[in-house]
């Protein structure tokens, strides 16, 4: 790995009570360029703009995804990565249904360890606080012809986090926008799946909702994600959440929490979930709770769903009735170092650029 620290930190202006998650960036990222068949350097770098042109065929042919995930600050100063190997193995398969080039064990493990350790410095510390880290590869060559490129680059970036919804939200049931379909890219974390996801969450938004639960394409019967995250119902005691297909995406949090929920002795469904019968369970008090989980956002519980017109409210359960944020503190609690870590989910970051 070739490192070049940068001489002008911003760490001394960094407030870790008052910043923009998103557009708060630390000091160095990584990136290596793909060309002539083989990946080269990977290089740890001062963050900042690079020379692009608008021809280049990441931009014009879509050919371009991410992963995103997290580390996170013990009270003692530890850093943590959680599952790391998840999200190397899901780049790789989105890489691989986007005819790009994958990238190695090496590439992203020790250049995601080394990033964090360079700039550990920016990780917030305290409930709900975490790094974000946004490793993405993308085509850069530089030509305006529909076909693969022959170029790409693999960087990482990231910036601070805090806690993304602190409040109950309102969900639109969509009865005829998708998010994905059969032979599609769903299952991928393409960048053009958030693209068009962007005019129905903003016509939803328009209706007085903050997301989306997406249902399948083909008939618009059964939930599929919500928003950007995975969904899960919880019907009288019993979990269900849609198993993952091309289709819907195989999150790390979703798996975390089907573990988690498994650990604590409830009942997980992994089956098709039907608009009808949670619709029904509303009706007849049986449905408890709805809500989404990801990375970003840990859990977002539901507090409403628009449905044919209607809004139907959803109970307001404390949090040792609600399973969605008991299974959230379980979550966190290991993130963070706070319990103890059963699954092995949880990978130090050492020191190893001190002398650097």
């Amino acid at each position: 790995m070739i490192i070049q620290k940068t001489e002008n930190s911003r760490i001394s202006a960094f407030d870790p009570n008052n910043f923009s998650f998103g557009n708060t960036f630390i000091d160095h990222m990584i990136i290596c360029e793909y060309d002539n068949g083989k990946w080269g350097d990977v290089k740890l770098v001062p963050y900042g703009p690079l020379m692009f042109t608008p021809a280049m065929m990441g931009v014009n042919y879509g050919q371009a995804c991410f992963e995103g995930m997290k580390a996170y600050k013990d009270k003692d100063g530890q850093v943590f990565l959680f599952r790391p190997e998840k999200n190397f193995e899901r780049i790789n398969k989105s890489a691989k249904r986007l005819a790009m080039p994958q990238v190695t064990e090496e590439m992203f493990l020790d250049g995601l360890k080394a990033l964090v350790d360079i700039d550990r410095d920016w990780i917030p510390q305290g409930e709900g606080m975490s790094l974000y880290i946004r490793p993405l590869i993308f085509a850069t060559e530089e030509a305006l012809k529909a076909r693969v490129s022959n170029k790409y680059m693999f960087a990482i970036v990231a910036t601070p986090a805090k806690s993304y919804y602190t409040e109950p939200v309102s969900v639109k049931i969509s009865d005829h926008y998708s998010r994905a379909a059969n032979g599609g890219v769903g299952f991928a974390k393409a960048a053009g799946n958030y693209a068009a996801s962007f005019y129905p969450t903003q016509l939803a938004i328009e209706e007085g909702y903050e997301q989306i639960i997406w249902t399948d394409d083909a008939t618009h019967e059964y939930f599929e994600e919500s928003g950007t995250m995975n969904v899960f119902v919880r019907i009288n005691d019993t979990i269900y959440t849609p198993p993952t297909s091309e289709k819907i995406l195989d999150g790390v949090t979703r798996d975390s929490f089907i573990q988690l929920a498994k650990k604590r002795g409830i009942e997980v469904k992994i089956e098709p979930i039907k608009v009808k019968d949670v619709i029904e369970a509303q009706k007849n008090g049986s449905l408890k709770e709805v809500w989404g989980v990801g990375t970003a956002v840990v859990t977002t519980v539901f507090q409403a769903l628009g449905y044919n017109g209607e809004k139907l409210q959803l109970p307001r359960l404390s949090e040792e009735e609600s399973y969605a944020e008991s299974l959230k503190r379980d979550l966190v609690n290991i993130q963070s170092n706070l319990s103890e870590d059963p699954f092995g989910w949880r990978v130090q970051v050492d020191h190893v650029l001190e002398t650097v």
